[in-house]
């Protein structure tokens, strides 16, 4: 493997269709503004480096990146590209992964709008992360740990997990399939409409009217707080550890709770059973 220590490289395509290098310590800046530094590459790695301009990874397989840093203007950093390990890794540029397989994160800060859009089989462990639309259509995803702010996360997502996550987010998990969520704070507006098989298991659940329009939504020993107008048209199954502020019109299903401080039956076709312990 050739490797680079403590250089500077600005040009376009720097190591296009290279196969097997090593950068340390260096940046992919300057003054000629290059693009798509690795762009077709296999057999990456780079180690605490600066990557300051646009589309560096494009059509890779096999890139490791660790203790580095991708600025603003590091813009799509990673697309089309599979086999990918980033550890403590900053990510600020907009879109920086999408459409990317196997890539493995963990511990790192991202703050980039509409990551990860159509990505299959990513990995992601304690790590910090500011987004829009986080996560679009991608499948097969497995994170742990990951702390979340922002709109528009998880739709249209299939086959994921998440465990002890902190979500604070709005219209999460719209319209997502065969998603468990475990040990997780999932607080925002409007969570998991028109899902199908959303599962969430010990979580903490906050915010106005959630898991609406729903399918095969299943709550199995969580708290709602300050939760209003739940499961208004969704086939439910929901045993909850505290009381809820008001139900909507159920379709289906059964929901166990503490207390229902109003329940909503305008809707001849609800027929969902609701059980309180008053």
């Amino acid at each position: 493997m050739k490797e680079y220590v403590g250089r500077s490289f600005d040009e376009e395509r720097a190591f296009y269709g290279c196969r097997g290098v090593r950068l340390i310590n260096c940046a992919i800046a300057g003054e000629r503004d290059g693009e798509s530094a690795f762009k077709e590459c296999r057999n990456v790695e780079t180690q605490k480096c600066l990557f300051e301009l646009r589309y560096p990874f494009w059509h890779d397989k096999g890139v490791k990146i660790s203790d580095c840093t991708m600025s603003e203007g590091c813009r799509a950093a990673l697309w089309y590209s599979r086999g990918i390990t980033l550890e403590n890794t900053v990510m600020h540029g907009v879109k920086a992964l999408r459409e990317c397989a196997d890539a493995d994160m963990s511990g790192c800060e991202i703050r980039s709008p509409e990551f990860g859009w159509f990505s299959r089989g990513v990995k992601m462990k304690n790590c910090r992360v500011e987004s829009e639309y986080f996560f679009l259509k991608a499948r097969r995803l497995e994170l742990e740990g990951v702390d979340f702010t922002g709109k528009y996360s998880f739709q249209y997502v299939r086959d994921a997990h998440l465990r002890n996550c902190t979500l604070s987010t709005k219209d999460a998990f719209w319209h997502s399939v065969n998603v468990t969520v475990e040990n997780c704070l999932v607080k925002g507006e409007y969570t998991g409409w028109y899902a199908q098989n959303l599962t969430f298991i010990n979580c903490r659940i906050e915010g106005t009217q959630p898991l609406c329009y729903c399918k095969g939504v299943k709550l199995i020993d969580c708290q709602m707080i300050n939760t209003d107008l739940c499961f208004e048209k969704s086939d439910v199954s929901a045993r909850l550890t505290t009381p809820v502020l008001s139900i909507k019109n159920p379709r289906s299903g059964e929901i166990f709770a503490p207390a229902v401080g109003e329940v909503i039956r305008d809707d001849p076709a609800s027929c969902c059973r609701i059980v309180t312990q008053g």
